[in-house]
């Protein structure tokens, strides 16, 4: 059952001002502008950093395109070299590094513990497969050679969400950098503060100008990176309206875009499972956990059989009531506050519409009682859920789950098709053959059968329809940070 745990009960994260690093060097916006950053379990201030504007950016891309050639020239055992000291140094300082995003992001130290030492795993990947930006020979003609190669685009914008600060903001940079390029990161306006101490080490193992951390509005800094003609790749994950205004901005200058967008994800269960079973790995793909459910892969949909629809509600809500929600600090503390308050005060309206519109409350929909301050939210739990309802149909980013029956497979199937989102989709079924023809027709870009929303690493992650275009954690992702050219020669 839930406990009382008292918010701030820890000593708190002090970063009075933090600069942010533009061509090796720590510098404040050029117009004097700050962002804050507010701790979301005691809702107190832990410090300032800069608010960049075009300028800010300008001078990015500068130093960047600079720094550039130098760095494609670097062999790619050697980048690999220092993409492995990189990540050595983030695992050193991997405590470090997760109490500040619990105190900046609101998700629980054991998360962040596992995001700051699993994602050295990430970037030693990228290490491993530098040598696989290469091209291959045309077969053998009598007069001429036709062979391809592979060129980095020189500079990649890349920026990222507030759910995971430093697991995006050390892992997304890896690629582009295996590859060759300098990149620019712009980090979420919301959880800086990781990402800008990740950048010391950056300045310390990569030459100068190769990796910049810019922070900054999305309406500001992020804009004038996405529209900026020096910036050629741009690469994107967060929501489906901002990854539809950066693909106009880029139009412009014909970018390379690639964008991890948003997921209604469903979860569709089969009536010959065991359903406690069932019920505890829906909450697990939640990942209610790591982040209140502040997943573009969570499983908010759940289509649960008839036949075992009652007995999965009440262990579902039995394991939700399980979870302790509380200050992410302490180890004891399954679920933390959402990251800020803008979107705390969009999940309780979610959540208000459901009651409205007819969705029965099993579980949570409110502040915990116990809990005065900070941006908690019960994880909740509705039933009796339709698709026309918004918790149904609209990526809500937080903790709340919505429960559909089903009786009928091709019923079930059309309903889980039928979203804008395209993201990830889950089948649980012991029947084999079942479960292989449900995630064949699921309209969806990874699929699990009988998962948790564990993936291996080194396969595909990427989005079908308005869930983004594009692989991630991938030598997909590595080659799309590569230009192809094709060479032909003429033997005379």
């Amino acid at each position: 059952m839930t406990e009382t745990v008292q918010a701030g009960a820890t000593a708190p994260v002090d970063v009075p001002h933090r600069p942010m690093l533009v061509g090796g060097e720590w510098v404040d916006a050029a117009d004097g502008a700050r962002l804050t950053s507010v701790n979301p379990a005691t809702e107190e201030t832990i410090g300032t950093f800069p608010d960049a504007g075009p300028a800010d950016v300008d001078r990015a891309v500068t130093a960047a395109r600079e720094a550039a050639e130098g760095w494609a020239a670097v062999p790619w055992r050697r980048r690999g070299e220092l993409l492995r000291e990189f990540a050595a140094r983030i695992r050193e300082r991997a405590e470090e590094f997760a109490r500040l995003d619990v105190a900046d992001s609101g998700n629980p130290l054991a998360g962040m513990l596992a995001d700051a030492r699993s994602v050295s795993d990430e970037i030693g990947y990228y290490a491993g497969i530098a040598s696989e930006t290469k091209g291959f020979t045309a077969p053998q003609l009598p007069d001429s050679l036709t062979f391809t190669e592979r060129s980095p685009y020189g500079v990649v914008g890349r920026i990222i969400p507030f759910n995971h600060p430093l697991k995006f903001a050390a892992g997304k940079i890896a690629a582009p950098l295996a590859a060759g390029n300098a990149v620019i990161l712009k980090p979420a306006e919301q959880t800086s503060l990781s990402a800008l101490e990740m950048g010391e080490i950056a300045a310390e193992v990569f030459p100068s100008g190769v990796v910049s951390v810019v922070t900054g509005r999305g309406a500001g800094a992020g804009n004038a990176l996405t529209a900026h003609p020096g910036v050629p790749r741009i690469a994107f994950t967060g929501s489906v309206p901002t990854g539809s205004a950066i693909l106009r901005a880029a139009a412009d200058h014909i970018k390379h875009v690639t964008l991890e967008l948003g997921g209604k994800n469903p979860l569709v269960v089969f009536p010959d499972v065991d359903p406690v079973k069932a019920a505890h790995a829906a909450v697990a793909a939640m990942n209610l956990v790591r982040c209140a459910g502040q997943s573009c892969g969570s499983a908010s949909r759940v289509y649960v059989h008839d036949d075992i629809r009652d007995a999965f509600l009440d262990a579902l809500v039995a394991r939700v009531g399980e979870l302790v929600v509380g200050d992410p600090s302490e180890e004891g503390s399954d679920v933390g506050p959402l990251a800020f308050r803008a979107h705390y005060e969009r999940v309780m309206e979610f959540i208000e519409s459901g009651k409205r519109e007819g969705a029965t409350l099993l579980a949570g929909g409110r502040r915990p009682p116990h809990l005065n301050r900070g941006f908690y939210v019960e994880p909740t739990v509705f039933a009796d859920v339709t698709e026309d309802m918004r918790i149904g149909r609209e990526e809500i980013f937080g903790p709340v789950m919505s429960v559909f029956a089903w009786s009928d497979v091709d019923d079930v199937l059309r309903r889980a098709n039928d979203s804008e989102y395209g993201l990830t989709a889950n089948v649980w079924a012991r029947d084999v053959t079942a479960a292989h023809r449900m995630a064949r027709r699921l309209e969806a870009g990874y699929v699990y059968v009988n998962g948790t929303g564990r993936r291996p690493a080194g396969t595909a992650f990427g989005g079908w329809k308005h869930s983004g275009l594009g692989k991630e954690n991938s030598l997909e992702e590595l080659l799309s940070f590569t230009r192809e050219k094709t060479v032909n020669i003429t033997l005379t």
